[in-house]
């Protein structure tokens, strides 16, 4: 990359007004600063000032993944879809999935990730114990076809990713390597200005086991992460366990049957009985690979379908129609779990904390009261199906969750044996013994930490980058270029800082002072030096920190030596 650039010569266009389509703050000030241009939904130009920063987030993340002894290599784009058929993802990735013949009317997809070839490039490679473990990464253009791209590079369909894999022969060596990846995570995180809470998370169609997020705390985000602030514990909506509080104590009661006609709602029915949404249970019907399930939990809690799915093993899910439902025997509204033989029941361990319940009765426009758990029903499964809530009580320790909302800007997971199995990848142990490889995936959007790292660090005038990712370090302006004295001291400052070998962008444009000031705040470079007039009458120029807005004057000969100091400190 050069060093050094003059505006009069950039590929540099800032907009004055925001643009009226911007959804977050990184949307907004990438589009102005002339970061991004759009060429489709979901797909992005990188523009020269972007391209610079992108490069800086590039060499961060193959320091760290170095240092914990990953090799790099790079896999290709296009891969044929039988290898995806077998190991099961065209069907879990759905339409994300983007698919396209050749020539020869061959099946391929342009790749959303890379399990599937690296599990067979490694099978080739990895015959013994000996060979492994491996840590392998590549950074690479992937192609996700997202129904709703939004925020500008925060949720894109075509977009640069760190993708990286891990390769063992035991669990315990997956999890050193694990703990190895999460730290440099950790540092990539930090060295990009970018606080990551690292989150438990759900694995979704990428396979495995455990998988942790980092997650960057702001309301842009779609994700929601609950934090205990007393012990640490974090994770997303879709994974976190949470105690549910009591909801009602004392002496159980004899069900009783009440009349409640066209009460098919939890709303209509505390309203109509006059009690809290705790004393009820509702009962969700689900249609689960084909088959109905029925889903009761306390009616002030939501069912969360990702802890659902797992728990089922499902490969589809989703909500019975009312068709459906009347086809195996049960009227929506009235539905409960009491007395059910023939269809599968889960129910949420909330319904251990509560008494004198209220239910459906099964029967059109009838509800029981005082259903208690165990003495009048038992479920085929009972498990943590509920979204956790603000104020529920961590597992851990009791104390009280709160939630956040997040963007994520990395995943980690343990896969254990799922692709190894698919591709038949083994290696023989030290008895001569062959085993299944056990696997590790690990993947960063560097667009997407870029777009994070803006999203955190702005201000009401523009971005502030951090100088480890900033596309220059210095931003020179030269005030009123038709003064001749101005345009000799400023080209002078910005041959010295090309000796030096500092990243310095030139505002040699003939604009006024406050375009130039307005644009060198919407840029955010670290470091701002301005050449005027009044000041060089005081052999001095102006520098600010773009952080502090801390101003000072230096010296003509020292604002080299200064600047280069701030750089390195």
């Amino acid at each position: 990359m050069n060093l050094y650039m003059r505006m009069t010569k950039s590929f540099i266009k800032t907009l004055r007004e925001d643009p009226t389509e911007a959804e977050s703050s990184s949307h907004r000030l990438m589009l102005r600063a002339g970061m991004i241009k759009q060429i489709a939904s979901g797909i992005y130009s990188y523009m020269p000032i972007c391209w610079r920063s992108i490069k800086k987030i590039e060499s961060i993340i193959r320091e760290e993944m170095d240092l914990v002894g990953a090799q790099e290599l790079r896999m290709p784009t296009l891969h044929p879809i039988d290898i995806w058929e077998k190991s099961g993802r065209v069907e879990a990735m759905g339409e994300t999935l983007f698919r396209l013949s050749d020539r020869r009317e061959r099946d391929l997809v342009i790749a959303p990730t890379h399990e599937e070839v690296i599990t067979m490039m490694v099978k080739e490679h990895a015959q013994s114990y000996r060979d492994l473990p491996l840590i392998l990464y590549q950074i690479q253009t992937k192609f996700r076809d997202e129904a709703r791209p939004r925020a500008g590079l925060l949720r894109v369909r075509e977009f640069d990713m760190k993708d990286a894999y891990s390769f063992h022969i035991s669990e315990d060596s997956l999890d050193e390597d694990y703990q190895k990846v999460a730290k440099a995570y950790s540092n990539i995180y930090s060295r990009c200005g970018v606080p990551a809470i690292q989150a438990e998370a759900d694995s979704g169609a990428i396979g495995g086991k455990d998988s942790h997020e980092f997650i960057l705390p702001s309301e842009t985000g779609e994700d929601t992460v609950f934090i205990c602030d007393h012990c640490g514990y974090a994770a997303n909506a879709e994974k976190a366990q949470s105690v549910t509080p009591k909801s009602t104590t004392g002496t159980e009661l004899n069900i009783e049957e009440v009349y409640t006609p066209n009460i098919k709602t939890i709303d209509q029915l505390t309203e109509h009985l006059g009690i809290a949404r705790y004393n009820t249970l509702k009962t969700v019907l689900y249609i689960s690979d084909g088959d109905i399930v029925l889903v009761t939990l306390r009616g002030d809690l939501e069912v969360n379908e990702v802890k659902l799915k797992n728990l089922l093993h499902s490969k589809s899910l989703r909500l019975a129609t009312e068709e459906e439902s009347f086809n195996a025997g049960l009227h929506p509204g009235y539905v409960s779990i009491l007395g059910i033989k023939d269809q599968t029941t889960i129910a949420d361990d909330s319904i251990s904390y509560g008494v004198n319940f209220v239910v459906g009765a099964n029967k059109p426009d009838y509800h029981l009261t005082n259903v208690n758990y165990p003495r009048d029903f038992t479920p085929t499964l009972m498990a943590d199906i509920a979204t956790a809530q603000d104020g529920h009580a961590c597992v851990h320790c009791n104390n009280q969750l709160r939630s956040c909302k997040g963007i994520e800007i990395g995943h980690i997971f343990k896969l254990g044996t799922f692709y190894a199995d698919q591709f038949d990848a083994s290696f023989l142990d030290q008895n001569g013994t062959l085993r299944n490889i056990i696997m590790g995936c690990y993947g960063i959007g560097i667009g997407r930490l870029l777009a994070a790292s803006i999203e955190y660090n702005n201000d009401k005038d523009g971005i502030i980058f951090p100088k480890s990712i900033a596309p220059y370090q210095v931003h020179l302006l030269a005030l009123n270029t038709q003064d001749e004295e101005v345009t000799k001291v400023a080209t002078s400052i910005y041959d010295n800082m090309r000796a030096k070998g500092i990243e310095v962008l030139y505002d040699d444009r003939p604009e006024t002072a406050g375009v130039k000031f307005k644009d060198a705040d919407l840029l955010g470079f670290p470091f701002r030096i301005v050449v005027s007039n009044r000041n060089l009458k005081e052999g001095s120029v102006e520098l600010k920190n773009r952080a502090s807005k801390d101003t000072s004057l230096q010296t003509i000969e020292s604002i080299v030596a200064v600047v280069e100091q701030l750089i390195v400190s």
